[in-house]
């Protein structure tokens, strides 16, 4: 599947912190200059590791699921991102391949993932990383994968409500270490979690529900951005 549409990126800069299923100790991002943007990339295409290439040079390899990178400081401009199978050479046809607009000051994650029917694509996500007020955390859910409508509840309660892939849904809350689960919409079936997520404060959280449904690998990621102005 190859898409040669332009997506516009367009965020305040930020230094940021990754985890998996699990809050990180917060990593500094390398220093950005005003013609630069920083980039990251999620992989969420259960059972493919790839290689990522960026107008032609490898900019990951041996990349495997559920992963997601540290921020990169990358030029602003166009770029052809393609997404190879490990060990695969760049000069076949790339599994997926998509035309990303990096704008000056931007910060957003490109994510490799699955539509609602299972088909792999690329989608790229601006991070909202402008500051919260004291006390709060950001919180930002992204659905990426083969997955129905859901909603997500934070203790209990519903949060977000009727996330379709590949949308997402953000709120400010209050900081602390908050249980989360993901039903499907409408239900109290749970499809992900329950989880603990540690919303530090002053944080952005972004939490993708990747995998299949019908394979039954759902689960959780999640990327921790901070330092924002």
């Amino acid at each position: 599947m190859i898409s040669r549409t332009p997506i516009a990126i367009a965020a305040s800069a930020c230094a940021c912190a990754l985890a998996l299923g699990a809050t990180a100790p917060v990593m500094a991002a390398p220093a950005q200059t005003q013609d630069e943007a920083m980039v990251s990339v999620f992989h969420g295409i259960p059972g493919m590791t790839v290689d990522v290439y960026a107008n032609g040079d490898e900019l990951l390899s041996d990349f495997k699921p559920g992963t997601v990178t540290a921020p990169q400081s990358l030029d602003a401009g166009t770029y052809d991102i393609q997404i190879f199978q490990a060990g695969q050479s760049p000069d076949g046809t790339p599994a997926l391949e998509k035309e990303v607009k990096v704008s000056e000051g931007g910060n957003a994650t490109i994510a490799a993932h699955l539509t609602a029917d299972g088909k792999p694509q690329l989608t790229a996500f601006t991070n909202d990383v402008s500051k919260v007020d004291a006390g709060k955390a950001r919180l930002t859910v992204r659905h990426v994968a083969a997955a129905p409508a859901v909603d997500v509840r934070a203790s209990g309660q519903s949060v977000f409500t009727d996330l379709t892939n590949p949308n997402e849904d953000s709120t400010t809350v209050d900081a602390g270490t908050v249980n989360t689960d993901v039903v499907l919409a409408g239900t109290d079936t749970v499809a992900i979690g329950p989880a603990d997520l540690d919303l530090k404060e002053g944080t952005c959280n972004v939490v993708y529900a990747w995998g299949s449904a019908q394979d039954k690998n759902l689960a959780l990621a999640t990327q921790t951005l901070s330092g924002m102005e």
